[in-house]
């Protein structure tokens, strides 16, 4: 999947931070240092296959910065993978990080293989094998992997117990996303999506919706999607009117229950066909005349093409990067509110970073104290990047990038950097 020049992934978030960066008046030299990550590392790494063949994998370790504290961010399984996807996420990560105001850089990995075509036993050799590759390079307190696309609480503790095999201690805080039994946190399964509802629920606030009986439309429908449909109903009394994966959705004015459309993707593989409701497409979702638009699918869903289309008042990101540079300024042109990916699906980091504090600490929070800690990071999150974007005339996104950006040109000047 090669990336078109105009949808480069990287080449977007270097756009990004050009533009919170002139309006900041940053300092060149932080400016150009920020444009680039810090480390890349590509490797190729032999595994033992089931038909008794060994095949060499490819995978990609970039840590973007480390000003604010070790990086962090997530290791996805995908046959598309490639280095301007990580290079942008590690990017993104490091924004991320920096706009909740967790001590973390950003990173971010991949491996390109596509597990739907691999055994268990094959996983866990490829997901060993990559932290073999890599284990000199990261630890609790150098850069954290965790979950991301196509990887799971299991496949980090596969990966968590390698890397302490190599150290030969047990680390649990070298890797988040873990199983519960393995030193994983309390909420983080809905992190991102509950994180997603604070920040709806603030801008709700600030634009005068009441969000009882307010319609919402997902897009993708995984676990940040069905979490945040399941959330805005079950905590703010929203209406979910439509849902779609990446086959296809449905469309009910009446509302949709999100736990039963997910059973029913569960059985069949798709929402598509659920109780025999209107059919939607991907496409059509966004243009739907909804109070709540949740993008929680791929980047670059709302383009040029299609973004003075949008009707949402709010267009929460719950994926990364759904939104192109182009289309920001049209949505913003027509007085959408959009939460940017950075900030609205922060609650996934910040629910890890509770996991990584409670490894160190050797104690572990209750259900409701990890709850009442997102809620908390989330709400001073939003209003700092509400405040910054009010401020200075400028959009959400480009708001979002001047609060992390100026924290981390702080964090590099004070160690001397530049």
């Amino acid at each position: 999947m090669a990336n078109s020049p105009t949808l480069n992934p990287f080449e977007i978030s270097q756009r990004q931070l050009d533009m919170a960066a002139k309006k900041l008046g940053l300092d060149p030299q932080v400016h150009a240092m920020l444009r680039e990550p810090m480390r890349i590392l590509q490797v190729h790494f032999p595994v033992h296959m089931d038909n008794g063949t060994v095949k060499t994998f490819t995978g990609f370790r970039v840590q973007y910065n480390d000003a604010r504290g070790p990086t962090k961010g997530g290791i996805r399984f995908h046959p598309d993978e490639t280095i301007d996807t990580v290079k942008a996420l590690a990017a993104w990560m490091t924004w991320k990080c920096a706009v909740v105001d967790i001590p973390y850089g950003g990173g971010k990995g991949g491996v390109i293989c596509n597990p739907k075509e691999l055994s268990a036993t094959e996983l866990e050799r490829i997901s060993r094998g990559f932290i073999r590759a890599i284990g000199r390079f990261i630890g609790p307190e150098r850069d954290i992997p965790a979950p991301d696309v196509y990887t799971t609480p299991q496949i980090m503790a596969w990966m968590m117990d390698e890397y302490s095999t190599i150290v030969g201690v047990n680390t649990p805080g070298v890797i988040t996303g873990k199983p519960l039994a393995l030193g994983g946190s309390l909420g983080r399964g809905d992190a991102t999506a509950r994180g997603t509802v604070h920040c709806i629920v603030e801008a709700a606030k600030e634009l005068k919706i009441n969000l009882k009986g307010a319609t919402v439309a997902v897009q993708g429908y995984g676990n940040a999607g069905y979490y945040a449909a399941k959330l805005m109903k079950e905590l703010a009394g929203s209406k979910i009117v439509a849902v779609t994966d990446s086959r296809a959705g449905v469309y009910d004015p009446n509302g949709i229950d999100p736990d039963a459309a997910n059973e029913h993707k569960q059985k069949t593989g798709s929402v598509s066909g659920y109780k025999g409701l209107k059919a939607i497409t991907n496409e059509e979702i966004l243009e739907l005349d909804v109070d709540i638009l949740i993008p929680a699918a791929i980047e670059n869903v709302i383009t040029d093409k299609n973004a003075a289309k949008v009707k949402a008042k709010i267009i929460a990101e719950a994926a990364n990067g759904p939104t192109t540079p182009e289309a920001d300024a049209i949505l913003y042109k027509n007085g959408k509110y959009v939460i940017p990916d950075f900030l609205c699906n922060s609650g996934g980091v910040t629910v890890s970073y509770f996991e990584w504090v409670q490894n160190i600490g050797g104690y572990y929070w209750t259900i409701d104290e990890v709850y009442s800690r997102l809620e908390e990071k989330m709400v001073r999150a939003f209003h700092d990047v509400h405040e910054m974007a009010k401020k200075h005339n400028v959009d959400n996104r480009i708001g979002a990038y001047m609060v992390s950006i100026a924290r981390v040109a702080e964090a590099m000047k004070l160690r001397g950097w530049v």
